[in-house]
C-alpha cells in the first residue's frame, strides 16, 4: 500500500478522537537511528497562519532526545488493529530494546525523518517552537500534583504540518 498527500485542511478525522482515543506515535530520527513513543496528549490547529500540531514529551523519554536533535518529527495515526503495537511502544523504552521491531512496525522514511508504513495517516512536522512546561508556568497548580508528582515534566513541541499523508 502507498500514501497520497492531502492538504492539512482536508483532514476530516476528529483530532480529539485521533489523539486521545486512538493514540498516535511521535517519532523522530532517520534511517540510521530513530525512536518512537505512544502519545495520547497533543493537538492540532493554526499558529502563525500555518497548520500546526503539538506533541508533549516528558524529560525521561528516550524519544525526546531524537526530537530535540531533529528538524522534523512525525505523528502517525493507526487503526484499532494496531492497539497492541501502540501499547508496546508506550510501555517499553527504545533504550532497552528494538521496540519498533517488537511491535511489528515497518519504518517509513520521508523527508529525513521516520513514520510507519502501517499508519492510516501521517503528519510530517517541522519543529518551529518548543517550551519546557515547568511548575512555575502552571496557573492551575493542582495539575502539578495530579500529573507531575514525580517531577517528570513535559516539553511542548509545536510543529508546522508540512505534509499529511493518508493511506490509499
Amino acid at each position: 500500500m502507498s500514501f497520497r498527500e492531502v492538504k492539512a485542511e482536508a483532514v476530516k478525522e476528529n483530532p480529539f478522537h485521533l489523539i486521545a482515543s486512538d493514540w498516535m506515535l511521535v517519532t523522530a530520527g532517520d534511517e540510521k537511528k530513530c525512536n518512537t513513543m505512544t502519545a495520547s496528549w497533543g493537538g492540532v490547529g493554526i499558529m502563525w497562519s500555518k497548520p500546526t500540531a503539538t506533541a508533549y514529551i516528558r524529560d525521561s523519554r528516550y524519544t525526546k532526545e531524537f526530537v530535540d536533535n531533529a528538524e522534523y518529527f512525525t505523528l502517525s495515526f493507526f487503526g484499532e488493529e494496531y492497539r497492541k503495537a501502540l501499547n508496546l511502544c508506550g510501555t517499553v523504552s527504545g533504550r532497552d530494546c528494538d521496540k519498533i521491531k517488537e511491535a511489528g512496525l515497518t519504518p517509513y522514511y520521508i523527508d529525513g525523518t521516520t513514520a510507519f508504513e502501517e499508519a492510516k495517516m501521517i503528519f510530517v512536522c517541522k519543529k518551529v517552537y518548543h517550551q519546557y512546561m515547568g511548575p512555575e508556568n502552571f496557573d492551575l497548580k493542582s495539575n502539578i500534583d495530579k500529573w507531575y508528582s514525580d517531577g517528570d515534566f513535559h516539553t511542548m513541541y509545536l510543529g508546522e504540518i508540512v505534509k499529511v499523508l493518508v493511506k490509499e
